[in-house]
């Protein structure tokens, strides 16, 4: 759909009349919270998974985004904390510092990624990444995957480190190039992309040949464990590096391929609202060796 005015959010495009609707159907559903406004509209529109699960998270988003422009106005929040928040990201012993980890990655293995499936795992998940990681934790737009990193040390299973994949970036005209996308086929198969947007070697943890490792199990690992969760398979990842703070090295090892630099605005900033970020470096691995022809169609 290239209707003018169309606002587009996921892959999803909502003309000026559907948005209109979309206002609509909010007024008149007083009462229900903004989870089970963003179900409604899902259910309304069939914004589904292919799986036929609800795109409920990525729809609330959306409702939010409008809301933040003055489009409609929703409830308000039940919980009281504000979108994206990391408010209840506690700080606890699990979370403490360990023991110093050194030498070579022969010395951790067998390497593994676990997914992260209980909350007592998400919550330890939750906190690495917020104590550790430059960025915290923020939540992801859209699907997601999480894993611990896993090893054996010192005949002891011990984690060490975080990896989050998520929705990819709506436009990136490096990326876009690279593949050879026009407006239509991105629009149509821009959900074959995923995103790594969190990659976390815990800092007391100095294993040479770690990283570029855990990319080649990524690789090897993500698209048939998104399959089964969103019932697609993607065909590409793709990965932004900070070159302010780092390299890539661990990319370049692991043949990612370097496809040039963002703009310095967000992942998701169509709205062009976010300048002054420091551009990022774009490293993509293709899953598939017929991948352009699968992001090619339309």
């Amino acid at each position: 759909m290239n209707q003018q005015g169309a606002e587009i959010h996921c892959g999803r495009a909502f003309t000026p009349e559907e948005i209109e609707e979309i206002r609509e159907v909010v007024e008149s559903c007083g009462g229900l919270s903004r989870r089970e406004l963003a179900n409604t509209v899902c259910e309304v529109w069939e914004w589904k998974r292919p799986t036929g699960a609800l795109k409920t998270v990525e729809c609330l988003q959306f409702l939010e985004s409008l809301e933040e422009v003055g489009r409609l106005r929703l409830p308000a929040r039940r919980n009281g904390k504000p979108r994206g928040s990391k408010t209840g990201i506690g700080r606890t012993e699990n979370g403490e510092p360990k023991r110093r980890i050194c030498g070579d990655v022969s010395r951790c293995r067998p390497v593994e990624l676990r997914p992260v499936e209980s909350k007592e795992a998400r919550e330890l998940w939750y906190e690495y990444v917020d104590r550790y990681h430059y960025l915290g934790y923020q939540l992801p737009y859209g699907a997601q995957l999480r894993y611990f990193i896993m090893g054996s040390v010192r005949s002891r299973e011990q984690v060490l480190g975080c990896v989050q994949f998520s929705s990819p970036a709506w436009k990136m005209a490096a990326r876009d190039r690279w593949i050879g996308w026009g407006e239509e086929q991105r629009r149509c198969n821009l959900q074959k992309v995923v995103n790594q947007s969190r990659f976390l070697i815990l800092p007391w943890v100095e294993v040479r040949n770690l990283a570029s490792m855990v990319l080649g199990l990524c690789a090897r690992r993500v698209a048939g464990d998104w399959e089964a969760r969103y019932g697609y398979r993607p065909v590409l990842l793709e990965s932004l590096v900070d070159a302010q703070r780092f390299e890539g090295t661990c990319y370049k090892a692991a043949n990612w391929i370097y496809a040039g630099m963002t703009t310095g605005r967000g992942r998701m900033d169509r709205m062009h609202r976010c300048e002054g970020r420091s551009p990022k470096k774009i490293y993509l691995y293709p899953l598939n060796a017929r991948f352009r022809d699968v992001l090619l169609t339309a």
